[in-house]
């Protein structure tokens, strides 16, 4: 089969958006993410996957480090700016937690240290093992078929 009957039938599947943060010196640094995943119960870990050719992957591989932000359906603008879709400068007002950078208003903010990293393909998969969460009421910001949100379904 070739990449794009893969990439279509895996957009299929509706996810959530986080944006994955993490912080280097003084410098925050974050990425939209959908490859995200819980991965064990005791002890608490869970597993972020990035593509080995995003800014991203060197400072995950840097940090002790990160969390995982599960984005609302009020967010979509955050997920455009970390996903490198919107060009204009855009401050983002982060809070920290375990003095890890979190964004904002998400729905859930889960904080992890860097536990193992393993490279399968062309992604690496992180996992991290769960030290705090901040959680709220919401809806999710989704994305299905190359599009955000419920409205992107299409029988």
């Amino acid at each position: 089969m070739d990449d794009i009957t893969f990439r279509n039938a895996m957009g299929k599947f509706t996810t959530g958006v986080t944006v994955i943060t993490t912080q280097i010196k003084d410098d925050i640094h974050g990425m939209t993410a959908n490859a995200f995943m819980s991965v064990s119960l005791n002890p608490k870990l869970i597993t972020v996957s990035i593509d080995n050719r995003a800014n991203m992957l060197n400072r995950m591989k840097d940090s002790s480090k990160f969390a995982v932000n599960i984005l609302s359906d009020q967010q979509q603008n955050i997920s455009k700016h970390f996903a490198g879709q919107i060009k204009e400068e855009k401050q983002i007002d982060f809070s920290f937690l375990r003095e890890t950078p979190i964004i904002k208003d998400s729905l859930a903010s889960i904080v992890c240290t860097k536990k193992t990293s393993y490279t399968v393909g062309d992604h690496t998969l992180f996992i991290g093992e769960v030290i705090d969460i901040t959680s709220s009421d919401g809806a999710p910001l989704t994305f299905y078929r190359g599009k955000y949100g419920m409205n992107s379904v299409v029988s």
